[in-house]
């Protein structure tokens, strides 16, 4: 099944590893086979990849855009689900953990990452807790 990209002016995009930058009008591409693709949106540079749910979609992100080193990336997003399913209680994130770490175990990388947004999303809603209410941190 064909997947239709509709770019904004400027957006950028990663195609199979090469970044790619749309021009100065809306554009709309068709993709007609299988190919690795990441808007500017859903990229994490490395340096941002500073909470722990980022930290378990910075190695997706690479095991979906560069296949060949998957096994590197693997180790590193297995720690890192690891640490965090041990630092959680929360029932809806721990299904999200299983989730994510089931699509990852079938290949299905860029399934596993929209998933891993909702990690971002239950974590941005505990520092909000933590910051207007209970404690002051760092991360305030």
């Amino acid at each position: 099944m064909p997947l239709k990209l509709s770019l904004k002016p400027h957006e950028r995009f990663v195609l199979n590893g090469a970044v790619l930058t749309n021009g100065d009008r809306r554009t709309h591409l068709v993709l007609q086979n299988k190919a690795s693709i990441l808007r500017e949106k859903d990229i994490l540079q490395s340096d941002d990849a500073n909470t722990p749910a980022r930290r378990i979609y910075f190695p997706i992100m690479m095991m979906y855009l560069d296949p060949d080193a998957a096994t590197q990336f693997y180790d590193e997003f297995a720690l890192r689900m690891s640490e965090f399913m041990n630092a959680i209680s929360n029932r809806e994130a721990m299904d999200s953990c299983i989730a994510i770490s089931k699509a990852v175990m079938a290949g299905q990388h860029y399934k596993a990452l929209m998933l891993c947004r909702k990690l971002f999303d239950f974590e941005q809603e505990r520092l909000n807790y933590v910051c207007d209410g209970v404690s002051k941190s760092a991360a305030c």
